[in-house]
């Protein structure tokens, strides 16, 4: 006897290409900038029209690969060009809060880099920075606007599995203290939990809100910031989120979600375009994501959506709203409290 098929809705994305498009600027000019620009110039009508770093040379290299018109030898230059509608913050955690506040106070909307803070404080005086001046601010959680997570959200809605109850996520990558870098400085807001957890307690926020209890266990690396962790998150409801990271491994990247009725099995990675199997009793179905997009080069659908939002005269993303990100970076406030008493 064949086993029932569980039917997969359609995505409801915005469509990568046809809708508003914005003049952007990116500020410091990395490696995840650089995945940016190519997603957007490759897959969406977006256009980046401005690039600026601390290095003049940088940002003109930075300009010559991506075909970018317009360089500016310092931050203030770009906030100050009129041609750029929004700045992409792409700069080490410890001056996210810094940039994007500049950058509001002159004008410009702004898509920061995960996390929005090094702190739930930072995160607020962002928010409140972009509500006083009237602009879009939003935190840069490009897996929330793929195709595998609106399919999955319209299956929670549909009450397809029920009540979640049990969230199991893990995030790490093998990093060498050796080679020393951001992760592994403190004023840098290095760590495991502020570059991958967030992912984590992000998609454990999605699925089950705010949880109302913390516990977290780990070690710290030589220089104080925390190298692996597992975190247990307990809501009213119940349910828990069982969540790992790690700089000293890498990981499978797994995440499966189990409720009353059924559950859903993402792909590893979670954090990237794919798919994921869902179950409610016997019947079971398998979601793909046939876009051809692979990796870094799903943020084309996080920009096409606050293009859309903007368009649509919005201050935040009704999908990743400010106070989501409060509420994350919150929870890892707690998580890194308690790490830090193991040193």
């Amino acid at each position: 006897m064949t086993a029932p098929v569980l039917t997969m809705p359609a995505p409801r994305t915005t469509p990568l290409r046809g809708g508003p498009a914005l003049r952007w600027g990116v500020v410091a000019p990395g490696g995840i900038a650089a995945d940016f620009v190519h997603a957007l110039h490759a897959h969406t009508d977006q256009r980046v029209i401005a690039v600026a770093s601390r290095s003049v040379d940088r940002a003109r290299s930075f300009a010559r690969r991506h075909d970018i018109a317009r360089v500016h030898d310092d931050y203030a230059g770009l906030y100050g060009d009129e041609q750029v509608q929004i700045v992409y913050i792409a700069a080490p955690h410890s001056e996210h809060r810094r940039l994007a506040i500049d950058a509001i106070a002159a004008g410009k909307h702004v898509l920061i880099e995960k996390p929005i803070g090094l702190s739930a404080d930072e995160a607020r005086e962002v928010a409140a920075a972009a509500g006083a001046a009237g602009v879009f601010a939003m935190e840069a959680m490009w897996t929330r606007f793929l195709p595998q997570t609106d399919v999955m959200l319209h299956l929670l809605e549909d009450g397809i599995i029920g009540d979640p109850r049990l969230l199991l996520a893990d995030l790490g990558f093998a990093a060498d203290p050796a080679d020393g870098g951001r992760l592994f400085d403190p004023a840098l807001g290095g760590g495991a939990l502020l570059d991958l957890g967030v992912y984590l307690v992000w998609l454990s926020h999605l699925w089950l809100g705010t949880p109302t209890a913390v516990t977290a266990v780990g070690t710290l690396t030589d220089s104080g910031v925390d190298q692996q962790s597992a975190l247990v998150l307990d809501y009213a409801s119940g349910a828990q989120a069982l969540l790992s990271t790690s700089i000293r491994v890498t990981s499978p990247g797994a995440a499966s979600i189990s409720g009353s009725d059924g559950s859903v099995q993402i792909d590893p990675s979670f954090v990237f375009p794919g798919g994921f199997f869902a179950q409610r009793g016997d019947a079971r179905g398998r979601f793909v994501d046939e876009s051809g997009l692979r990796h870094r080069e799903g943020m084309a659908w996080q920009a096409v959506s606050v293009a859309e939002h903007i368009d649509d005269g919005l201050l935040e993303s009704p999908l990743h709203p400010l106070r989501t990100s409060i509420e994350v970076v919150t929870i890892i406030d707690e998580a890194r409290r308690q790490l830090s008493r193991t040193r």
